[in-house]
């Protein structure tokens, strides 16, 4: 099995995951752990280093897309940006600790951009965040394994 492969398929179902795309970062991630061939700290670095890309994607979108909201094409649903424009403005950047989470967590990603948070706060709440929900995965898989 070529290494670079199975890091690189990681990496870019990881960073699917955090676009509005359907992938299962957690269960590629989960698989891997499983088969004890690969370094844990490793798999859960290019794991979160993929999803955070992928969601500073949402935010640039968010920066321009806006304008774009109630257009058939948009990839979001009125509804659901309206609710995460909302609860972003309610609870602020802290509620990026939350873009983790499936349904809420890509859009809050593009409000984020939408409402022009800083890139270097963004990017630091949103790491903290994904890296510990694949810390969290890990230390399940390793310790049933």
């Amino acid at each position: 099995m070529d290494v670079f492969a199975v890091y690189g398929g990681l990496f870019a179902v990881a960073f699917a995951a955090a676009t509005i795309l359907p992938a299962q970062s957690e269960a590629a991630l989960a698989g891997l752990l499983a088969t004890g061939s690969f370094s844990p700290a490793v798999l859960v670095g290019v794991a979160s280093i993929g999803n955070v890309l992928g969601s500073a994607v949402n935010w640039g979108l968010g920066r321009g897309i806006e304008r774009f909201r109630d257009r058939p094409w948009f990839p979001l649903r009125p509804a659901m940006l309206n609710r995460a424009t909302n609860w972003y403005r309610r609870y602020g950047r802290w509620s990026l600790l939350l873009s983790w989470m499936p349904i809420i967590g890509d859009p809050l990603t593009v409000v984020a951009g939408v409402l022009r948070e800083p890139l270097w706060s963004f990017v630091a709440i949103v790491a903290l965040a994904k890296v510990s929900r694949y810390l969290v995965v890990a230390g399940a898989v390793l310790s049933l394994t």
